[in-house]
């Protein structure tokens, strides 16, 4: 097929994904320093980790439900080609070739330093002082049959109705880092991991992000990790909002040792609360409250959108990047219209 049209012009000046190409390759660009120390010189070619990283931000994007669909779109999809910077006559990888060599990413700090990259550039519109923190149930890649003792007394563990099972005593033969845990009553156990996520009060974009085993105090020790990473280097003092799970003497002594003020929901039912009137009586106690749905709208858009709601590939370290990435993507996909929005205000004519 020859054709005059290139895939530059098949593509709408207006399109969304021509902002976030944009984006994308300024990060990459800032990236490429680190993608070359994960290449050797010489041996056979393999993909380029820019080709790889545009693909997966396109398998977020999307809702594509494998690597096998994924390069599927690729072959026939000349926007999913323009983005990741094919060519239309290029040839597409083997689905397990892109697979092999999306696994060499994961095996590396590149879904940090990509999230870094994107929140370096989404800088200007984040709040420096007011964040909200909360965590997230990732169901793992695992059956509940996988769940077996750890001394192998239970056979195949197919029959596990009626018996007690403990993380104490049982691990997943599939994935030995998933955890048997439940958010909240009433709900089934799962094989799941907690993912975390710091988001700042002004757009609701995403400024730290992490994943741990699941456990009762994952939340808390997480929050503190990403709190304190915050406040390294700073003298200022900062708000975060989080919901009852986070009302525990520890974890409000050890946030105003950070130079955090909590500002949590009270659990008061049965017991008293470790918010005082000290931090309650504010004016910015009640609005920090309120601004607890943006975390939940980042969750909702990785879960719903994102690959989040049930991880495809086992392990935490794996598991983690997966989540970082897609927390970079989520992002990404923000920062064009808030773009849009600042160019549109500064334009508006000012009052004298």
């Amino acid at each position: 097929m020859f054709s005059y049209v290139t895939l530059e012009q098949r593509v709408p000046q207006d399109h969304p994904l021509r902002e976030i190409r944009r984006l994308t390759d300024v990060v990459l660009r800032s990236l490429s320093q680190e993608f070359d120390s994960l290449y050797s010189a010489s041996g056979r070619p393999s993909i380029a980790p820019e080709y790889v990283l545009r693909a997966l931000l396109l398998q977020a994007f999307y809702s594509v439900r494998s690597e096998r669909q994924l390069v599927e779109q690729l072959d026939y999809n000349l926007l999913f080609r323009w983005f990741v910077g094919l060519g239309m006559d290029d040839a597409v990888w083997n689905h397990a070739v892109f697979s092999k060599n999306r696994d060499r990413l994961l095996t590396s700090d590149v879904a940090q330093q990509f999230f870094a990259a994107v929140n370096e550039r989404a800088k200007r519109f984040m709040s420096d002082d007011h964040f909200t923190v909360d965590g997230t149930l990732i169901q793992a890649w695992a059956s509940q049959k996988s769940f077996r003792k750890k001394d192998g007394s239970d056979d195949d563990g197919t029959n596990f109705h009626g018996h007690k099972r403990k993380n104490d005593t049982h691990e997943s033969t599939t994935d030995p880092d998933a955890r048997l845990y439940k958010k909240s009553y009433g709900t089934e156990s799962r094989l799941a991991y907690l993912g975390h996520a710091l988001v700042e009060n002004r757009n609701g974009l995403i400024t730290a992000a992490m994943v741990t085993q699941a456990d009762g105090y994952a939340e808390r020790e997480a929050a503190l990790l990403m709190l304190a990473d915050k406040q390294k280097g700073r003298s200022r003092r900062i708000t975060v909002g989080a919901d009852k799970a986070y009302d525990s003497q520890d974890f409000v002594k050890a946030a105003r040792a950070l130079n955090v003020t909590p500002h949590i929901t009270k659990n008061d039912e049965g017991r008293r609360s470790n918010m005082d009137r000290r931090t309650t009586r504010h004016e910015g106690y009640g609005i920090s409250l309120s601004c607890r749905w943006l975390v939940e709208k980042g969750f909702g858009w990785l879960k719903q959108t994102g690959p989040v709601r049930q991880v495809k590939v086992r392990g935490l370290h794996k598991v983690d990047w997966v989540f970082v990435f897609s927390c970079a993507a989520h992002n990404l996909l923000r920062l064009p219209r808030l773009i849009a929005q600042q160019r549109t205000e500064g334009l508006r004519p000012k009052c004298a």
